[in-house]
């Protein structure tokens, strides 16, 4: 009968203890930072509807809530990221396998991927509004261009993390590209595309949002500049709590497929 370490087990409670300082900690820094808010929403430091009350945030995020005009612009914005980070994620791993697969390949063309992935996405924007109109297609293709350059890096790194000896049993069955993606390399990379997705679905949500408050006449991006125009804050602020939540709900769901997969 085997045993854990005695060092294995006197370090388990002391990595428990950790996580609930770890969650204690993230608890009070949200308590003081409510606090603080609203300290400062009634201190009259700042103008009231800059800085306006909790409640009369929660007011409007309850109005926001009820309103058709909300779950409309938000079935907008969802189906731009969902194709954005769709389309995006497959060709990302196509090229991802592609280049991961050969060295020579990794070396003629990786780098364009890395010197390109930091470049803002908004500046290609126009070049998307000319390609593809003023709509939802425009914002798409914008946000499949972000999550590209993540989930291309993502998998050709993930490529080179696969064990030599499943490759050279695929090869020598003779599996076409194809077959290998299937049957070896998707299966072997669950983590790190997983992980991709996460990170794309991150920067689909932020280009389609920034994107509808460029030009756009619908989605919640629109909708946040609609409210802004009218210098309603406390909506303003409900809707943007509104959205990062269900960006964090989002991401801890795939966060969640990434950690199961381990």
């Amino acid at each position: 009968m085997s045993h854990a370490p005695l060092s294995t087990l006197a370090y388990l409670p002391k990595a428990k203890k950790n996580m609930h300082t770890a969650h204690l900690i993230r608890a009070v820094t949200l308590a003081l930072l409510i606090i603080g808010w609203e300290i400062l929403a009634r201190s009259g430091l700042l103008l009231r509807d800059v800085v306006p009350s909790l409640v009369t945030i929660i007011a409007s995020m309850g109005k926001l809530i009820i309103n058709p005009l909300f779950y409309s612009n938000l079935s907008i914005t969802s189906f731009e990221v969902i194709m954005a980070l769709a389309i995006g994620s497959v060709l990302g791993i196509i090229c991802g396998i592609i280049i991961g697969s050969s060295a020579f390949l990794s070396a003629a063309f990786e780098p364009y991927i890395y010197y390109m992935s930091p470049t803002p996405r908004i500046i290609f924007f126009p070049v998307m509004i000319m390609w593809f109109g003023v709509g939802s297609p425009s914002k798409i293709a914008l946000g499949a261009l972000s999550c590209f350059f993540t989930m291309a890096l993502s998998t050709a790194d993930g490529m080179r993390q696969i064990d030599k000896v499943l490759i050279r049993v695929g090869r020598s069955f003779r599996a076409s590209l194809w077959h290998m993606a299937i049957k070896i390399y998707l299966p072997a990379m669950r983590t790190p595309i997983l992980n991709g997705i996460r990170l794309g679905f991150g920067t689909a949500v932020i280009t389609a949002l920034l994107a509808e408050t460029k030009l756009s006449n619908q989605g919640l991006g629109f909708m946040i500049m609609q409210i802004y125009s009218r210098f309603d804050m406390p909506t303003l602020y409900a809707l943007l709590i509104i959205v990062f939540i269900l960006a964090g709900l989002g991401n801890a769901v795939l966060g969640a497929l990434a950690g199961s997969q381990k």
